[in-house]
Formats: C-alpha cells, structure tokens, sequence
C-alpha cells in the first residue's frame, strides 16, 4: 500500500523546518532557548521576513504561499519547486556557511541602496556603468607601495591622475555591455 498523498501546505511547513534544521546547524554548535530565539530572528532575516511571521508559519497559523515558497528556495540556493517535494531521509545540504557576507541584502538600508543602484542602472546602464565603476575604482584600487605610511608625505603619494590611468587600464579587462535589441 502506498503512503497517503500529504497536502502541499504541510510538506511546504515539512521543508522549512528543514531548512531552519540546517541553518541552526550551520551556524550553533549546542543551541540552547536564547541561542535559537536569536537564530529565528536571523533565519527570518535571511528569508526577508519579519520574525513574527516566521513564528506564525512555525505555529501553523500562516501557510507558506507559491512565492515565499520560491523565496525560500532561492534563497537556501535549492531547485525551482523543491520546497513543493518531499525529501525523506535524504542528506540535507547545509545552507552556505558564507553568512559574514551574504549576496542579498540583510536590512532596509541595504535593499535601499540596492534598490536605488538598480533603479539609475535600469535607466542609463552605461553611465552607471561607468560612474560606479569609477566610484568602486577609488575604493578598491588598492594603494601603490610608494604610498606606504613610512614615506615622506608629498614625494610618495601617487597623483589623482596616475591613479585614474591605473583604474582605467583595471577598467579594460572588463567586458562591455551588450546593447538591447528592440
């Protein structure tokens, strides 16, 4: 006799679990009470959801719809609908253990900046292009060894000239944009 066909709402609630499971794992060796309520702030963070409805969803009192389901997918890096299958006794894969700097953005300020850089970029890609480039280029460029702070004040310093030309020659290996059809 096969098992009975369980409902998409509890394998959804089923899988979370999981993943909440493999974040504690990932980042607490013994999890006591205080441990875990931090961790469920930060896993609900992680989501993009307010704690409290991460609480909701784990009392059943909240179903996890079609698109937090695919929330929760792209962000533990697993397949499109995987949140939708049951998966037994099969090995989890921990969740990237690169949280000191995670791809998305954490917090309001960040997904402000975030927002905002796509916006100006989705209107004039090539000029944003360029002008963050130039702004990353000051801050990444790292400072020549004739800057070093043991050498005489104005002699070692590089000109804001010479610095340029070495952060358009960086600038060069960096492929174009491709234009939009239309």
């Amino acid at each position: 006799m096969s098992p009975p066909i369980r409902d998409t709402a509890q394998v959804r609630l089923d899988n979370a679990l999981r993943l909440f499971e493999e974040f504690v794992s990932a980042n607490v060796k013994h999890a006591d009470a205080a441990a875990l309520r931090g961790l469920e702030r930060r896993f609900a963070e992680r989501l993009q959801i307010q704690p409290s409805y991460w609480s909701q969803i784990k009392g059943r009192n909240r179903q996890i719809g079609e698109r937090l389901a695919r929330q929760f997918e792209q962000l533990f890096h697993k397949p499109p609908g995987w949140m939708d299958h049951e998966h037994g006794n099969e090995p989890a894969v921990a969740a990237p253990a690169s949280d000191a700097m995670p791809s998305q953005p954490q917090d309001d300020d960040e997904r402000f900046i975030v927002g905002l850089v796509l916006t100006y970029y989705r209107r004039h890609p090539q000029r944003a292009r360029t002008r963050l480039l130039d702004l990353l280029g000051e801050v990444l460029t790292p400072a020549s060894p004739a800057a070093s702070p043991v050498a005489p004040a104005a002699a070692a310093l590089p000109t804001p000239a010479a610095e340029m030309d070495e952060w358009r020659r960086l600038q060069r290996g960096i492929a174009p944009l491709k234009t939009k059809k239309k």
